[in-house]
């Protein structure tokens, strides 16, 4: 079983035309001439997937279900991917409705959204200043259950701008994200799970996702040479991060002690310099490009 986990970076359907891998936060992203790289973009997104892969991919910022089946039937066909029969992506909490989703060429037994869980349900302590009623995840926890494995597929509250509130809304998240998968399981020491997505790892320090690691899970980002861990380039400040994650039960990751994460880079643009291998065809400095984050991949072959 191959699995990959993607940031798409605001993929959004506008009657028949898919935004581009752009958040319009810079000059180069807005106006028409901008609008003119859209399909560009997504073509590229489309070639890295296709070049992934992957039997089931995880992906984040996309804007509901009619946007996921446009763009697995107008492009990722085209691309050379084969086809994933089995597509979910469920409302989320994101007022700009940016969710997760799955592509899957593996029919799921079951698929379960957290979007509705609040820290008063869940009876977890609640920070100054927040509504104990209130969504605990900014967008949702997907759950994914699998013939041979449970995923657990998340985008975690956005550092921008970084302030101690949203880090706040981080640990809250991870606190939740690790009880869902406690509560999950019987027998914790034979679960095979792994936890995918985009989980915005602070950048100051602060180490919103110790709910999460220790003895919890395995960071499988970790078996990678520091050097090869990234897998997002900002361009505004030239910032080289790894907010996409791959956290394995440890049974799993007992299981495939010699499995390590392949970072595919190909479809950044050529301003995230730190990579020096190949691209795809079109790419460019900022854009054309399939997204600012990389796609992260990884075996588990006879899963």
């Amino acid at each position: 079983m191959r699995l990959a986990t993607f940031n798409v970076q605001n993929m959004r359907l506008r009657a028949d035309h898919l935004d581009g891998a752009r958040d319009r936060d810079l000059p180069d992203d807005l106006g028409p001439a901008a609008g003119v790289l859209d399909d560009y973009d997504r073509r590229l997104t489309a070639g890295v997937l296709a070049q992934a892969d992957a039997d089931i991919v995880a992906l984040q910022e996309v804007f509901d279900q009619a946007t996921l089946d446009h763009f697995h039937d107008r492009y990722l066909g085209p691309a050379g991917a084969t086809p994933y029969p089995y597509r979910e992506c469920l409302p989320g909490n994101d007022g700009r409705g940016l969710d997760v989703a799955i592509l899957s060429r593996i029919k799921p037994v079951a698929v379960i959204s957290h979007a509705d869980l609040t820290p008063r349900r869940a009876g977890l302590p609640v920070p100054d200043g927040f509504d104990a009623d209130a969504p605990i995840f900014r967008r949702d926890c997907l759950e994914v259950t699998l013939p041979a494995l449970t995923l657990f597929i998340c985008h975690f509250k956005a550092p921008y701008p970084e302030t101690g509130r949203t880090a706040q809304v981080r640990h809250l998240e991870a606190l939740a994200m690790r009880q869902i998968i406690e509560a999950r399981f019987a027998d914790r020491d034979e679960a095979l799970w792994l936890l995918l997505g985009d989980l915005n790892e602070a950048r100051r320090g602060q180490n919103n996702l110790a709910p999460l690691r220790g003895r919890f899970s395995v960071d499988l980002m970790a078996r990678l040479p520091k050097s090869e861990r990234w897998s997002y380039h900002g361009a505004q400040d030239d910032l080289y991060s790894t907010p996409d994650a791959v956290f394995a039960s440890p049974a799993l990751a007992a299981r495939f002690p010699e499995t390590c994460p392949r970072v595919i880079r190909v479809g950044m643009g050529y301003e995230a310099d730190r990579h020096d291998g190949p691209r795809l065809d079109t790419v460019g400095t900022h854009r054309p490009h399939a997204s600012d984050h990389a796609a992260v991949v990884i075996d588990l072959p006879g899963l």
